[in-house]
């Protein structure tokens, strides 16, 4: 039997070599023995490896049906402060319990080599010489339970809350290697780091950023005190701006619009926008599309936890947030930033070109004082100290942005549980538990390492689930996820007790407040994720787990104030439930991942998807066929999607279980769904995001909807930098959009049919 490791040496070793190796398990006589074979990426050959970087993947109801591959796991650790304490603690516990897990098998004195895990589900059939040393899918819950009552989650929170985490420093080179360490202690099959040279964006101690009033004549007044010199936004355009300033609420597109619509205009003016909605960077793009000369940040008290029991952030501290579009190094786009290697100079066109900068809410308090028209919407009033606030202009400001660009050493840390096909002392599949470097600049670990291992990920990654953000407090649950995993998480809610709420599993606690269970827990994956890149630009379905604050979010994400104490505080004491919480779900979606022989990937989902923004697209229908223009070809494609998905269904449940290679041939299919809704038509290097759902780009389903709505007049609704410039809406534009839309969705039905010869799409 195959053993899937490949990937995982192959990352281990980062030198290329002149072919790449796989392991075959040599069976009779020499059975033990492993011998190297060429790797010929057939689709018969066994599916690869899971990724676990601080960040999980997971099956559904074990006992589908047997099918011998390994895909694998990942799970991956952001380093945001308190966040991320809390990841490195489920990681080494998490890791821990799977090798107990192991030793179990390998030490069951009454269970021989027949310990198996099946599922309780009364459908599962056995095979006829599993009667021995059956492990039961409730015994390994308790299993795991127990294990994680026995551990000091907090105490490792706690000891690792006082480490520095900034991105190159030496403090957090010693977490790494400490982690490293941890790792290794536990024994795990392959334990390695990589290190990539990245740009990063760095304040210049020697000539901090400043703001000044600007009088009538432009000569430089008062100087605004920027309260802690190392809060900025990394990535911001270096370089001096001055304007008169404007207040832009969240600074979305649609709030520029409304400044336009009430006759102030955002060109030429620095903007003052609330932190929230949207990230730092999808703030500063939308400024720049409108013409603006600059952005300043801040926290305002409304979007945060308020009352006499509740911590707020202080009056006088500013949110750090990178600016950059886009994910990775910004200066290597497209390509992995390994042993300093040196690209022709380029940069991600994600980079702005206007300076930014964070400030607290008593400096946005001093510049609200001065501002002058018409008050703002009533939707648009904060809880600073002052009212009304109104939309400017006011007074001139002068803001200069020095940082610095420096090359900076990042390690991302790798643990790996191997996995091979056979029953036996390991999972079915492998894990890769993987903490990332660099994650406050813009997920800048993870992409360089995806960049670098991009042309084999859909052959080798199942699933990937983040962590990262995964305790910001404890009243309701969200998922970040691809439609893919939706079902296997609706089943593991079920098997999950609240931390909260005593008595009650996370999904009756979610449908208490709505009957729609997704509607309350299911959010599209966000930019600033690095579960994001995986999807969106690797075609691997990925999921991050948050618990959160009921209202206002947690208030000292970003900040200095993200500690311990005061995560602990905000928890009321409950942070060590939640973290467990954390765990069990990790844990249950791993374990269920590397047993369960057919992937529990819904792969009809995609359809409900497409249906729901074909919904949307048909309000337009009539001002298209005005045009002489037409939404059929994308209704067909929709069609042959739906009819593939159904086809492959009915031909898992018809087929023999005992058919390996058939398994194995639907297993691969089912784990590429993700990547085949990657635009093939549109390069990696200029839209790095092809994924026409999630992705960004002319070709994605969201541009098309987004050009279609110029059609109405001031194009409505429409969020898009063609209106910021007031372009219209461009037939020949259409037609492109509409044809790589379509033949990406058409591509997908095809790929999920199978055989050339067997796909019987009429398009």
């Amino acid at each position: 039997m195959e053993r899937l490791g490949g990937l995982l040496r192959r990352a281990q070793r980062l030198s290329p070599g002149p072919s790449q190796t796989i392991y075959k398990r040599v069976e009779g006589s020499q059975q033990g023995r492993l011998e190297e074979e060429e790797e010929d990426g057939e689709e018969g050959a066994e599916p690869p490896a899971h990724f676990f970087p601080m960040e999980l993947r997971g099956p559904e109801p074990l006992g589908s049906r047997p099918a011998r591959q390994n895909p694998g796991l990942w799970a991956a650790a952001g380093r945001r402060a308190a966040p991320y304490l809390v990841l490195t603690a489920l990681l080494i516990f998490t890791g821990a319990f799977l090798l107990g897990y192991v030793a179990f098998r390998g030490s069951c004195q009454a269970c021989g080599d027949d310990v198996m895990v099946v599922s309780e589900d009364v459908n599962d059939e056995l095979s006829p010489d599993s009667h021995q040393g059956t492990l039961y899918w409730s015994d390994l819950q308790a299993m795991f339970l127990r294990f994680l009552g026995e551990g000091h989650l907090e105490d490792i929170i706690r000891q690792t809350s006082l480490r520095e985490r900034v991105a190159g420093s030496a403090g957090m080179a010693a977490l790494a290697q400490d982690i490293r360490a941890e790792l290794l202690r536990q024994r795990l099959d392959h334990v390695w780091m990589d290190t990539h040279y990245v740009g990063l964006q760095f304040p210049d101690p020697a000539r901090p950023n400043t703001l000044h009033w600007v009088d009538a004549s432009g000569k430089h007044g008062e100087q605004l005190p920027l309260e802690d010199p190392d809060v900025y936004c990394p990535y911001s355009a270096t370089g001096n701006a001055t304007g008169k300033l404007v207040y832009a609420h969240y600074g979305r597109p649609e709030d520029l619009q409304d400044l336009r619509a009430r006759g102030v205009e955002p060109a030429g003016r620095l903007l003052l926008v609330r932190l929230g909605v949207i990230n730092f960077a999808q703030k500063v793009a939308s400024a720049q599309d409108f013409g603006a000369q600059g952005v300043l940040i801040y926290p305002d008290p409304a979007d945060f936890s308020q009352g006499p029991h509740k911590l707020s952030l202080s009056s006088h501290r500013a949110v750090y947030g990178q600016v950059h579009l886009g994910t990775g190094d910004p200066y290597t786009p497209g390509f992995p930033s390994f042993n300093q290697t040196q690209f022709p100079p380029v940069q991600s066109s994600g980079l702005p070109s206007i300076p930014a900068q964070p400030i607290s809410a008593d400096i946005a308090s001093l510049l609200l004082r001065k501002l002058e028209g018409p008050v703002a919407p009533q939707e648009w009033q904060g809880h600073l100290p002052v009212s009304p606030y109104r939309l400017g202009p006011g007074p001139g400001l002068h803001l200069g942005v020095n940082n610095h660009r420096a090359s900076t050493p990042i390690s991302n840390i790798f643990g790996c549980i191997e996995g091979r096909s056979e029953p036996g002392f390991q999972p079915r599949r492998s894990l890769l538990f993987i903490s990332w470097d660099g994650g406050d600049f813009g997920s800048v670990g993870s992409m360089e390492w995806l960049e670098g291992y991009l042309s084999v990920l859909h052959l080798k990654a199942v699933v990937y689930v983040s962590l990262d953000n995964a305790v910001l407090g404890d009243d309701k649950f969200h998922a970040k996820t691809s439609p893919l995993l939706i079902s296997l998480i609706e089943n593991i809610l079920k098997q999950v007790d609240s931390p909260n709420r005593s008595g009650q599993t996370l999904y009756e606690q979610v449908v208490v407040t709505n009957h729609s269970w997704e509607a309350e827990v299911i959010r599209p994956l966000p930019m600033d994720s690095s579960a994001y890149s995986f999807t969106a630009f690797a075609g691997v379905p990925a999921v991050e787990f948050s618990f959160l604050e009921d209202g206002p979010a947690y208030p000292f994400l970003h900040t200095k104030d993200d500690t311990y104490e005061n995560l602990h505080r905000v928890l009321r004491g409950r942070l060590p439930a939640v973290a467990q919480a954390v765990a069990q779900l990790a844990g249950q979606l791993l374990i269920r991942l590397s047993h369960d022989h057919l992937l529990p990937l819904d792969f009809g989902r995609y359809g409900d998807v497409v249906l729901r923004h074909i919904g949307s697209l048909n309000e337009f229908s009539g001002d298209l066929k005005a045009r002489g223009l037409t939404l059929q070809w994308v209704y067909s494609a929709r069609g042959d999607y739906i009819r593939a998905a159904e086809k492959l269904r009915k031909e898992i449940y018809s087929s023999e279980e005992s058919d390996e290679r058939l398994m194995r041939m639907y297993n691969v299919r089912i784990m590429r769904v993700e990547f085949y809704f990657l635009s093939q038509y549109v390069s990696p290097a200029d839209s790095p995001f092809r994924h026409i759902f999630l992705g960004r780009g002319d070709h994605t389903l969201h541009a098309l909807l987004d050009h279609v709505r110029l059609l109405r007049a001031g194009g409505a609704g429409a969020t898009s930098s063609q209106v910021a410039r007031g372009l219209g809406f461009q037939e020949s534009r259409f037609r492109r959009q509409l044809a790589l839309l379509t033949w990406t969705l058409q591509g997908a039905a095809n790929a999920l049919s199978g055989d050339v010869w067997n796909i019987d799409n009429n398009f």
